[in-house]
């Protein structure tokens, strides 16, 4: 029997093709399409083959990122686990889903249907789409699953040696703003920054003989804040349309994810006796 494209487990994608938003080709239930600026791959959940992504083209599956040494050689992979597409991303820069950020050295279930990722360089985006096959519906008009994504990164024009020399400039800055971003350093879905009450309280319970307030735990987050803001939007009152709620510490939070400067790791500060 010859094998058609709908028929092979697995099959390229070629270079320049519309996009996964728009719909696919005919596929099995379950069959993943992975696409770059360059190409990419379709793969039935039953092929065990896992498909790798990133920035060097002769040692990827999937190119992206080609020209931003920012993104990893070998920066993610996808397989099949027998049940659902998981994703892993083994680069250091963090890769942005819908709801959440997914760091280095963790992983992600890919959501059934189309979902834009980005990975995050300091100067631009990097998309790769991802879609998995579902049965065809009766109704024509629900068969269109339409992802959008309105990229909330950050672009600064800075490079990262600059940032880094003036991101966090002291321990006490790191333990502060790691507590603030506690949620999303814990990798939990559409992730809030926690209240200075909240902030105060987990700094007492570690340093509990420093006498942390919340005017405290503040003027430390701002004092970074206006350190970064000339350099990345969103960081300033008036950038923010009201209600600003808490927008301007999400932002803070989501420039110093994106750059590495916090990582996971970091959360070993909130234990007693180690910040």
């Amino acid at each position: 029997m010859t094998l058609t494209a709908s028929t092979r487990k697995v099959d390229i994608l070629p270079a320049h093709g519309a996009s996964l938003a728009y719909g696919l080709p005919e596929a099995a239930p379950g069959t993943l399409f992975v696409q770059g600026p360059r190409g990419g791959m379709r793969v039935a959940p039953d092929a065990g083959f896992t498909v790798v992504f990133g920035r060097c083209e002769p040692e990827v599956h999937v190119c992206v990122g080609a020209n931003d040494q920012h993104v990893s050689r070998r920066h993610g992979l996808i397989r099949h686990d027998g049940s659902r597409w998981m994703l892993y991303n083994t680069g250091k820069r963090a890769i942005r889903f819908p709801d959440r950020l997914v760091l280095g050295g963790h992983e992600a279930e890919l959501p059934t249907s189309y979902t834009p990722l980005f990975i995050l360089g300091p100067n631009q985006e990097h998309l790769l789409e991802t879609r998995i096959a579902t049965a065809p519906r009766p109704d024509p008009e629900e068969q269109h699953e339409l992802g959008t994504v309105d990229p909330e990164g950050v672009a600064p024009q800075d490079t990262r040696a600059q940032l880094e020399g003036r991101a966090l400039k002291d321990d006490v800055e790191r333990l502060v703003l790691t507590c603030l971003a506690r949620r999303y350093l814990a990798q939990i879905p559409n992730p809030q920054p926690l209240t200075w009450g909240q902030v105060s309280e987990e700094l007492n319970r570690v340093r509990p003989d420093e006498g942390w307030n919340d005017k405290r735990a503040a003027r430390v987050v701002e004092k970074v804040r206006k350190r970064l803001s000339p350099i990345y939007p969103g960081l300033r009152e008036e950038e923010i349309p009201p209600p600003i709620g808490n927008a301007l510490n999400h932002n803070l939070i989501t420039v110093l994810l994106t750059n590495a400067t916090l990582v996971q790791s970091d959360l070993i500060l909130l234990e007693p006796n180690t910040a």
